[in-house]
């Protein structure tokens, strides 16, 4: 009798436990209020906003306009992750990059070792050297409080001019993120 009416109730709750609360999968903005945000990762908001404040705040001054060949060339190295994460650090690099080469005020190239082991094969004597280099480390800091966590990325960078070996410029951005654990977990 008892299995007689526990297989239909298990029958008809079965599409409903394998359904479960989700919703259907859809594109949102880059930047969007429906952007998921982790305290435990970088997320790609994170990469535009630190590049965005950080070329903003280079092209507000006048560090690359003093070349003799205009526009600058600037050629990005490594960003040096210093972070509990394996993270593509390109993605912070081509967004400034970008940004910077839509400015109209520089040129970027990327420093590649095997494409410099080319290049010095190829290219003509009295080849353009970079007039900057930009470098930079990403860190990270966690702080916690019983179910309260605290992760903040510092973005760091450096404009060094290559005649003069000195840096001409430098930011700092920092993005943080607090959440809470969830008190039930799967």
């Amino acid at each position: 009798m008892k299995a007689k009416i526990l297989f239909p109730l298990l029958a008809a709750a079965t599409p409903l436990l394998l359904t479960g609360c989700g919703t259907n999968a859809h594109y949102v903005k880059t930047g969007d209020k429906e952007q998921i945000i982790s305290t435990s990762q970088i997320n790609i908001q994170d990469y535009a906003t630190a590049a965005s404040l950080s070329v903003q705040k280079l092209l507000a001054t006048s560090a690359i306009d003093k070349v003799a060949n205009p526009p600058a060339l600037i050629e990005i190295s490594r960003i040096i992750n210093n972070t509990s994460q394996q993270v593509d650090t390109d993605l912070l690099t081509k967004k400034i990059s970008i940004a910077l080469l839509q400015s109209g005020r520089a040129v970027t190239k990327t420093v590649d070792p095997l494409a410099a082991s080319y290049q010095q094969q190829t290219s003509p004597a009295g080849t353009r050297v970079p007039d900057f280099t930009l470098s930079g480390k990403i860190i990270q800091t966690v702080d916690s409080a019983g179910d309260t966590k605290r992760t903040t990325y510092s973005f760091q960078l450096s404009l060094n001019d290559t005649r003069a070996g000195v840096q001409v410029w430098e930011d700092e951005e920092e993005i943080g993120k607090q959440g809470t654990r969830a008190t039930v977990g799967f």
